[in-house]
């Protein structure tokens, strides 16, 4: 996904000074902060910017979903590390990006407008080349392990946006086995 597919994903961008703007009488993420695990200069989940965020962070958990089916340890990593993009394009729609770095990407940007989320952002952003280089064809780059562990990081920093912004954390379980009975099924 490349930077201007993400900018156009966030949605519009915030006010000159990077703060999202904020109606009066709204309550600030300070007064939920505890609550939601968002911190004291977390977003108001208001309006346009929020619904961006909110379909921004399904379309990662549904990536997350994909990551999980995927047939080769390469889709899977690849699909993982666009849910995680989409997860940080999320926290770009709310709180904006800032005006200096322009056409940076998400990984680069985070760090500045969510530094709670900078430790995860930059295990995440570390697989970006092995990303280009299975989408660049190459092979042998990515091991089962390798998918596994990106997707597990992908997923913890999903949940930790939605904390952040104060959405639901709901990540999906990964799927069963083929020809596995659900639990409860029964045969």
């Amino acid at each position: 996904m490349s930077t201007t597919e993400l900018e156009a994903a966030a949605g519009p961008r915030a006010p000159r000074g990077g703060a999202p703007a904020r109606r009066a009488g709204t309550r600030t993420a300070g007064s939920r902060a505890a609550a939601a695990g968002a911190s004291a200069a977390g977003p108001v989940l208001a309006g346009q910017p929020a619904a961006a965020a909110a379909d921004l962070l399904a379309r990662s958990r549904a990536g997350l979903a994909a990551a999980w089916a995927a047939p080769t340890p390469e889709e899977r990593y690849v699909a993982a590390h666009l849910a995680g993009l989409r997860a940080g394009a999320a926290v770009l729609a709310v709180r904006g990006r800032p005006r200096r770095g322009v056409g940076l990407g998400v990984w680069q940007v985070l760090p500045r407008v969510a530094p709670e989320l900078e430790d995860a952002a930059l295990r995440l952003a570390a697989g970006a080349r092995r990303r280009a280089a299975v989408e660049a064809g190459r092979t042998g780059v990515v091991t089962a392990q390798d998918a596994e562990e990106h997707l597990r990081e992908a997923e913890a920093f999903a949940g930790a946006v939605a904390a952040v912004l104060g959405l639901p954390v709901a990540l999906p379980l990964p799927l069963p086995a083929a020809g596995a009975v659900p639990v409860g099924a029964g045969r």
